[in-house]
C-alpha cells in the first residue's frame, strides 16, 4: 500500500495513549479487517492476540497463525470462556445486527471492543448501550478515525489554538469503492452512511462535539442498483458561525486524476487540510499529507505525521480500552457512551433522507 505506514512504534511521532501493560486479547470473527488492520496494528503496539473464533474454523486457524495465537475455539461459547479464564479483552468484528447477542453473552465486568457500526439503527444503538450498562462491560466502538496519527496531530494543534475557533469543516470524498469486498452489505437497507460516512460524522464529532440539526441526502446511483446508497450529502447544523458539510461520492469511475479524499478545518486564525491517502484508488492508496496555515506565517506549510488510519489507528481504540480498564477514571475517547452519540447523528442523517427536501413551489409572479 502507499499509505505512509510504519514498522515500528517509535517511528510514530503522534502516538495514541496506551495502557503500561497489555492485556490479552481473543478475537471474535477474524474477517480482512481483522487480519489485515488489527492484527498489524496491534503487533505494532506490543497487544498479545491469544485466542481466535470465527463461524468459518479455517478462517480462524488462519488468522491465529497471523497473530501468533495459541488457541482457536469451536464455538463462540468456547472462545468467551478462554477470554474469561485469560482476563482477555473481546475484539468483536462481526455485522453490526449480530453484536448485541454476542454482548449478551459475555462475562459482567468485561472488556469489549466492537466493530462499527454501533448497530444499523438507532434502537439496535440503543439495545447495545443498555447491555453494556447493564452488564458493566468496559465497551468501546471502533470508530478509528479519530485516533489515526493525522488527527491526533490536527487534534493537537486545534486544541493548541493554532488556528483559532474552528468555524468551517468540509470533508470530500469522490472516487471509487470495491464494495464486492463486503458482499454482506448488499441486501441491506442503510449502507453508504452506516458503513463508511460514519467515520467522517463520528471524527468531526471529535473536534467540533454534536450537531444541532442534520440535513442530508443519501441516495443510489443508477450504476449500482445492487446497493441501497453509494452517494450521500450532509450538512451538519451548529449554528450560525460553524458551517460543517460531507460531500460523498462513490461513483467516480472517471481515472484517478480527479478523485478526492480531503478534509478540511478552518479557523479564525488559520486552517489545516489532511489528505486521506488510503481512499485514492482504494485499497491500493497514495501517500497522506497534512498541511498547515496561519496568518502568522502566511502561507501552507506540511505538518509531517508518520503513520496512517489503516493501520495505525487501530492501536488507539484497542489501547485506549485497556487504558480504560486498568483506570476507570480514563476518558475513553471510543467509548460505547460517546459513539452513542454518533449514532444519533447517523440516525437523523437517515430520518432528513427520508423526510425529504422543502417542495420548490410555482409560486405565481
Amino acid at each position: 500500500m502507499a499509505v505512509d505506514n510504519v514498522s515500528s512504534l517509535e517511528e510514530l511521532n503522534y502516538v495514541p495513549e496506551m495502557p503500561e501493560h497489555p492485556r490479552p486479547i481473543v478475537s471474535i470473527a477474524t474477517g480482512g479487517i481483522v487480519t489485515g488492520s488489527h492484527y498489524p496494528a496491534y503487533k505494532l503496539a506490543g497487544y498479545p492476540v491469544i485466542g481466535t473464533y470465527d463461524m468459518n474454523k479455517e478462517a480462524a486457524v488462519k488468522a491465529a497463525e497471523i497473530a501468533g495465537a495459541d488457541f482457536v475455539a469451536d464455538s463462540l461459547e468456547e472462545i468467551i470462556e478462554y477470554g474469561a479464564q485469560h482476563n482477555a479483552v473481546y475484539d468483536i468484528a462481526v455485522p453490526a445486527n449480530a453484536t448485541a447477542d454476542i454482548l449478551e453473552k459475555l462475562p459482567d465486568g468485561a472488556g469489549v471492543l466492537m466493530q462499527k457500526p454501533m448497530g444499523e439503527s438507532i434502537e439496535e444503538a440503543r439495545r447495545i448501550l443498555e447491555i453494556c450498562r447493564r452488564k458493566n462491560l468496559t465497551a468501546g466502538v471502533n470508530f478509528q478515525l479519530r485516533q489515526a496519527p493525522y488527527m491526533l496531530a490536527a487534534r493537537k494543534l486545534v486544541t493548541a489554538g493554532v488556528i483559532g475557533e474552528i468555524v468551517d469543516v468540509d470533508h470530500r470524498l469522490v472516487g471509487t469503492q470495491p464494495w464486492n469486498l463486503w458482499p454482506f452489505l448488499f441486501p441491506k437497507d442503510r449502507v453508504e452512511i452506516n458503513y463508511h460516512s460514519i467515520h467522517y460524522i463520528d471524527n468531526i464529532r471529535s473536534f467540533v462535539g454534536d450537531p444541532k440539526t442534520v440535513y442530508c441526502k443519501t441516495m443510489q446511483h443508477p450504476k449500482m442498483r445492487d446497493l441501497a446508497q453509494t452517494r450521500t450529502a450532509i450538512i451538519m447544523d451548529y449554528g450560525p458561525d460553524l458551517r460543517v458539510n460531507l460531500h460523498i461520492n462513490f461513483n467516480h469511475d472517471y481515472g484517478k486524476k480527479y478523485q478526492e479524499s480531503i478534509l478540511k478545518l478552518e479557523g479564525t486564525e488559520g486552517a489545516i487540510r489532511i489528505k486521506l491517502g488510503l481512499m485514492y484508488d482504494y485499497p491500493d492508496g497514495e501517500p497522506d499529507k497534512v498541511e498547515l496555515y496561519t496568518y502568522e506565517t502566511g502561507e501552507w506549510q506540511d505538518v509531517p505525521v508518520r503513520g496512517s488510519w489503516f493501520n495505525e489507528a487501530f492501536i488507539g481504540t484497542m489501547g485506549g480500552l485497556m487504558k480504560k480498564l486498568d483506570d476507570p477514571s480514563y476518558e475513553y475517547m471510543n467509548s460505547v457512551e460517546d459513539a452513542y452519540h454518533t449514532m444519533c447523528v447517523v440516525e437523523a442523517a437517515y430520518k432528513s433522507s427520508a423526510d425529504g427536501g422543502v417542495v420548490v413551489a410555482d409560486y405565481e409572479i
